[in-house]
């Protein structure tokens, strides 16, 4: 190795770990909040009531997200080049929105206790997550060149922002305001699915750092399904019925690949895991409890089994990976 080379080397490693905290921890929030609501359905579909687990999960979700967000701030005002860095990366600017996606699932964990108080984080969480769709839409179509090796179902996690702002919109009264977010949400999703799977199908295989992403395929009709019952007043209609089966098409679609998933090292990535499990766990409540269905009943409950498994995983393997400092590296 050549000095300059060495002497690179050295430098890297004496490079603040700050500046390497990823924009892709917000995931984090997104798994734990996630918990938090499917536990609250649980809770629903045995007792009737929404219980003080539900709650208490939503404040360690709500100290998860200060702290991460604490931490990204500081990265912001002390390395902005870094941030700027994540911004122009063709798969983490997908990841800016999971900022404003962790606020809007807070605000439907903590509606039932302080309603005025998640009104106004709501509205704020949605205006800033409109200004952060438009952005990240703006940066897709400007002139900059992406390749289809840049293409991930990372980039559905703006589509399902979208899909999630009806959660505690609905019941807030913002009704409109919540079509609005439905409907775009919906719209995204249908366009980046047709391209992802011709990203699958046609060329060459996902990266395996970023193969958890393929979870993420649960997400978006699994939250569709429940923004959609509340837009309809709670019932399950023909719609609701595509969204929620699409959704567990792709739930056994996911599982054809976990001899491959359960192979890869441990990376953030692995978070991409969590909250499309809590989306569908949520859905399989929902849908058994406005149906009666024995089916979805089950679901839920096995669902939510596994969401406990992986969230323990993750916080397992989060923890030991920090310890060894292979998260806060260059890319």
């Amino acid at each position: 190795m050549s000095a300059a080379t060495a002497g690179a080397t050295t430098e890297m490693a004496h490079e603040p770990w700050l500046k390497h905290f990823p924009i892709t921890f917000f995931a984090v929030v997104m798994g734990l909040a996630g918990l938090s609501l499917a536990t609250r359905r649980i809770e629903v579909a045995l007792s009737g009531a929404p219980g003080t687990a539900s709650f208490a999960l939503t404040l360690v979700a709500a100290a998860a997200f200060c702290a991460i967000a604490a931490i990204y701030l500081a990265k912001a005002l002390r390395h902005p080049g870094a941030v700027k860095a994540e911004w122009n990366h063709p798969v983490r600017i997908a990841f800016f929105p999971a900022i404003t996606i962790g606020v809007l699932l807070l605000c439907s964990g903590v509606l039932p206790r302080a309603h005025g108080l998640v009104e106004i984080v709501w509205l704020a969480a949605t205006a800033a997550h409109l200004l952060l769709i438009l952005g990240v839409v703006a940066a897709w179509i400007s002139h900059r060149t992406f390749e289809q090796a840049h293409l991930t179902p990372a980039w559905f996690i703006p589509a399902v922002g979208n899909v999630l702002v009806p959660v505690a919109g609905v019941e807030l009264g913002y009704l409109e305001t919540s079509w609005f977010f439905f409907s775009v949400g919906m719209l995204f999703w249908l366009i980046f699915l047709t391209l992802v799977f011709n990203r699958l199908i046609f060329h060459n295989p996902i990266a395996e750092r970023l193969l958890p992403t393929l979870v993420i395929l649960i997400a978006p009709p699994s939250v569709g399904f429940v923004s959609w019952e509340l837009l309809n007043g709670g019932t399950v209609d023909a719609v609701g019925r595509i969204l929620y089966y699409s959704a567990l098409m792709f739930v056994l679609v996911t599982l054809t690949q976990v001899g491959r998933l359960l192979r890869l090292p441990f990376s953030m990535a692995w978070w991409a895991y969590s909250f499309p499990v809590a989306a569908f766990t949520i859905a399989s409540a929902l849908f058994a409890g406005s149906t009666g269905a024995a089916l979805p009943r089950a679901l839920s409950f096995l669902a939510y089994g596994m969401l406990w498994a992986v969230i323990v995983l993750l916080v397992v393997k989060t923890a030991a990976a920090i310890r060894r400092n292979e998260i806060f590296r260059p890319e």
